[in-house]
This record gives C-alpha cells, structure tokens and sequence, in this order.
C-alpha cells in the first residue's frame, strides 16, 4: 500500500476511533446527568435496608435532574411519596445523603415511644430498627431540635415542652418542604435533629443496588469472602 494511502487509512482509523469514544462519553455524561448516578452508602442510618459498603444507581430521572450549571429542572415523573427513600443534598455539608420519606407538606408527624405517628395515626414501619426506644439525645441536640420543631409545632408548644430522640411533636411539614428519618431510628442523623429537608434537594431515589461488601470485616485477601453475593442487583423498598 503506498505510504499516502496509509496515512490516510491510519488518520481514518483514529477519526473514527476517536468519534466513537466522543459519542460514549456523551451518553454516558447524558445518562449521569440526567437518568442514573452511582452512590455509595457511608453510614449504618439506613440498616438494615440499606447497609454500609452498598452501591447503588440513583434514579435521578423520576424527581426531575437538574440541568448543570442553569439550576433548571427537568419535568417529573411524579413527587416524592411518602415511604419513598430519598437520595438528597445535604442541608448541612456539601455531600448527598439518604433517608425514607416520613411526611410531605401538610402532614402532622410525632413520635411516641419510638413509633412515628403521621396525621394521628401510627405507621407500620417493619424496615425500621427500633431496639431502643428509651435512648437519648445529648443536652445539646434536644435544645437544637426545640428551637426548630416549636416554630412548626401544632397548637400552642406545652411551656416545659423538651422533645427527645423517639418522644416529639407533633409538626406540621410546611409548603416545599419534606420530613425524612434513618430506617435505624436508634442511630440515624436525620430530620428530627435539623428539621426539614426543601424539596428542591431531592436528587432520586435508589434503583438497585449493583455491588456490595462487608465493609466492616473487609480484608485485603478475603475480598470475594466479604462480598454480600446475595444483596447484588437488590431493589432497595
């Protein structure tokens, strides 16, 4: 072959190879942005449904993404609901975090002994781990959740009025906002210490969750031994 019509064919290769990975880091940028973005579950707030060294694809497309750089959104699929779980920005850090969704705008909630009441009513809650009940907040944490929760309070706030980590309420959700708790209520750094989550927070909601592994006993040599076989390709409920 004539060395003109090798450069040629050779330019032509690498042109076509190069179109090709152009187009997949499109789709690939297109489907992260808008349709599904990998997670990483760091904390034990959501176990026993969702446990440390879980990974999961977000359904970002269901809420309505957020188009970068605009801070426009996409149209819906529909709202969140009530029970839904929750992939959101934090209100307090720059990071996501995920939690189940408690109450929407207008709902009553409280909590008795450990069991969430929504509009006067208790939920059945079997994903929720609630093995202690008569465990605490520090001093600190019941003053925060006070100064937040009387401003929502429904009727007048009792004068000695201290609410506690299972033992508050009931408030009611305002407008554009949203009320979210850790499944482990015993452990869970959520809605009843900061208060409500805005809406326009929300990212998606869990898909599946694609890998897992025993983060806790993780060795180095042992890894398909700490690898949660069974919790692969799991649809988080």
């Amino acid at each position: 072959m004539p060395a003109g019509r090798r450069s040629a064919s050779v330019a032509r290769w690498f042109l076509e190879w190069f179109k090709s990975i152009a187009i997949a880091l499109v789709v690939w940028l297109f489907l992260r942005t808008f349709v599904v973005e990998a997670f990483t579950i760091p904390s034990g707030s959501m176990k026993n449904t969702l446990l440390i060294g879980d990974f999961l694809f977000v359904n970002k497309f269901l809420y309505g993404a957020e188009v970068p750089f605009i801070h426009k959104h996409l149209p819906m699929v529909r709202e969140p609901q009530r029970g839904d779980i929750l992939v959101f920005d934090s209100i307090e850090e720059d990071m996501k975090i995920v939690k189940r969704l408690i109450g929407i705008p207008g709902d009553t909630i409280a909590m008795r002994g450990g069991v969430v009441y929504r509009n006067g009513v208790a939920l059945d809650e079997p994903y929720a781990i609630n093995s202690d009940p008569l465990v605490g907040a520090d001093v600190i944490a019941r003053v925060r959740m006070r100064d937040w929760q009387v401003k929502h309070f429904a009727g007048p706030v009792p004068p000695q009025y201290n609410p506690d980590l299972h033992d508050w309420g009931p408030v009611i959700v305002p407008r554009d906002s949203l009320f979210v708790m850790g499944d482990n209520r015993d452990d869970s750094y959520d809605g009843r210490y900061w208060g409500f989550l805005p809406r326009i927070n929300v990212r998606g909601r869990p898909l599946l969750v694609y890998f897992s592994y025993d983060a806790e006993s993780y060795r180095r040599l042992a890894f398909l031994t700490t690898v949660r076989w069974h919790r692969l390709f799991a649809v988080p409920r």
